[in-house]
């Protein structure tokens, strides 16, 4: 697990480690310039034709760095926006660059224009970096114009695309560098997890510099990214002598009349995920397609034949109550939510419907158990919260929701955000485009409810859920591509447990 820090923190970040380790700025430059050409080479080494444009700031300093060391077995193009101040560190790194024999280096005025090579077959970007704080403007913006105009060479950002805010949102009317690939240093970007940026970040690669650990161990902050989790041991080392009982029995509310795939497919992850047991409280007629589906799971019938009306007694044989996959929002179904949470004392999973009758309904939101886990897709949330105007601003609402309310807010998508009530929000990596595809939320619902039988806690249950169901995910893609199916991410569960 990663930390994401600001702008700032970076900052201080690079100061601590030349103060301490210690070690030179201008040599700290050489390193993460480095890291970027052993990258390219390694993945890159079909690029001959290279054109990188440079600031005067120490992001122009890395890009000076990354000209001089590609040039040892590349046709590079130097192109300076001498528009402004230049770093101590920029002039330095000019001045070794000037020194090569085989370079090509262009400077360039506030009355020139910025002119990329047809031939050019990487361009890379390296004018601003994450310190920028006002939208790029005059000769800087027209050149962000020009090399995004570039339409034959590949578009690679070094550090942050130029133009983009790293902490905040980008004013849409902004000139913003449009890389297919941004090499970042050390840490993820905020910016950088958010769809609204996408198309300026492309897919980014994170290349650690080696700034100091003691500095990033001992540094708070709120924002992470879950790049690895391994599961708790008691999901993967099972004692000898467990049976059933001891991995939790987890009661399903799901279903209604034309929605029984929904129960089918969350109680199937359920299981596979490891719990013991799993109960489907589902309408009458659901029985029948339930029962031959998935023989595994007991069934739970309600007294209406179409939809969730009541819950069942005995809620405290249960370990977890899942809720939501579609069940519909009928005023009775409505009205059976407000019972169940009113009566449950398991740890929740709040999912789908279930969401939609909080929204339909919104004093019910405080009849949520604390530490309960709602899983809102975009359309779900906006619902539930309102309407946001950018993906920051979703996410603090995000944020303040879970403060407010003591629950746990899975917000699905690209890079699934995870929020805690504590204020802290954890960005997830895995995942692809293939899972936008009907029922993926309800195997997260199952994964995540079969976690918490097991004995995780929410805040576990919740990460390693949407972790695992990711990696599921990625392992079926890999197979699948765009064809996937949710049924395809629950036979991807088991062998997405073994790894690590």
């Amino acid at each position: 697990m990663q930390k994401i820090f600001s702008a700032e923190q970076i900052r201080r970040a690079d100061a601590y480690t030349i103060q301490h380790e210690p070690v030179s700025s201008v040599d700290l430059m050489e390193r993460a310039a480095t890291t970027c050409y052993e990258w390219i080479k390694a993945e890159m080494p079909e690029k001959r034709h290279i054109a990188i444009v440079c600031g005067t700031g120490n992001n122009g300093g890395d890009g000076l760095v990354l000209a001089r060391l590609l040039s040892t077995c590349s046709s590079v193009e130097t192109y300076i926006l001498d528009f402004g101040k230049h770093s101590v560190d920029f002039d330095i790194n000019l001045a070794r660059l000037k020194q090569c024999q085989n370079a090509k280096i262009h400077c360039l005025g506030i009355s020139d224009r910025l002119v990329i090579p047809a031939d050019a077959d990487l361009l890379i970007d390296a004018v601003f970096g994450t310190g920028l704080s006002r939208v790029a403007e005059g000769p800087y913006a027209d050149a962000i114009v020009a090399m995004n105009r570039c339409r034959d060479a590949l578009k690679m950002a070094i550090d942050v695309p130029s133009g983009l805010f790293a902490d905040e949102h980008t004013p849409p009317v902004a000139a913003v560098f449009q890389a297919d690939v941004t090499l970042t240093f050390q840490f993820a970007k905020q910016a950088f997890l958010f769809a609204e940026n996408h198309h300026f970040v492309g897919n980014f690669v994170v290349l650690p510099i080696g700034l100091s650990q003691q500095y990033i161990d001992n540094e708070p902050t709120r924002r992470f990214l879950v790049d690895h989790i391994s599961l708790p041991d008691k999901v993967v080392n099972r004692p000898k002598f467990s049976h059933k009982g001891t991995f939790g029995h987890v009661l399903l509310v799901a279903g209604s009349y034309g929605k029984m795939g929904a129960a089918i497919l969350s109680a199937r992850a359920c299981l596979r995920s490891g719990a013991g047991l799993v109960t489907a409280h589902i309408p009458q007629q659901g029985v029948a397609c339930m029962q031959p589906a998935f023989p595994e799971a007991m069934v739970s019938v309600d007294a209406n034949n179409e939809l969730f009306s009541a819950p069942p007694s005995g809620l405290e044989r249960y370990n977890v109550v899942a809720v939501g996959p579609g069940i519909g929002t009928d005023e009775t179904t409505i009205a059976a939510l407000e019972q169940l949470l009113n009566r449950c004392t398991a740890p929740m999973v709040i999912d789908a419907d279930a969401i939609n009758c909080l929204a339909k309904s919104k004093n019910l939101i405080d009849d949520v158990p604390p530490n309960s886990i709602i899983t809102p897709h975009y359309k779900e949330f906006e619902r539930l919260a309102g309407i946001w105007a950018d993906d920051f601003e979703r996410m603090e609402k995000q944020r303040q929701f879970s403060l407010e309310h003591h629950v746990i807010v899975v917000f699905k998508g690209a890079h699934t955000t995870i929020s805690f009530p504590d204020g802290s929000v954890f960005f997830n990596t895995t995942g692809n485009v293939g899972m936008a595809t009907a029922g993926s939320g309800d195997v997260l619902t199952g994964i995540i409810a079969g976690l918490l039988a097991q004995g995780l806690s929410p805040q576990e249950a919740a990460l390693c859920g949407v972790f695992l169901h990711g990696r599921a995910g990625d392992m079926a893609f890999a197979d699948k591509g765009n064809s996937l199916i949710a049924s395809d991410i629950v036979e991807g569960i088991a062998a997405a447990m073994k790894m690590e």
